[in-house]
């Protein structure tokens, strides 16, 4: 199974990205994006919220692949836009 990278962009500039360097291995990018969004709630809904980030709808997942290549972005104001399809 591909290995997939979730790091998270909270402002621009290279200082805005916080990379993941595990990452998860998943069947394929549908399973990556979901991924992405399950953890986005998590994150979402902790209280624990660091100091650089103000809001947490202006983040995003960028999934890159085990090459770095950037495969999906996943704003996490996209976990809202579920919840409204449910």
């Amino acid at each position: 199974m591909p290995r997939y990278f979730f790091n998270v962009r909270h402002r621009p500039g290279p200082a805005g990205l916080a990379e993941d360097r595990e990452g998860d291995e998943l069947v394929d990018v549908a399973a990556a994006r979901e991924h992405a969004l399950s953890e986005a709630k998590a994150v979402i809904a902790r209280d624990d919220r660091p100091a650089t980030i103000r809001d947490w709808m202006d983040c995003s997942f960028e999934i890159t692949d085990g090459d770095g290549q950037l495969v999906l972005t996943v704003p996490f104001s996209d976990t809202v836009q579920e919840q409204d399809e449910d």
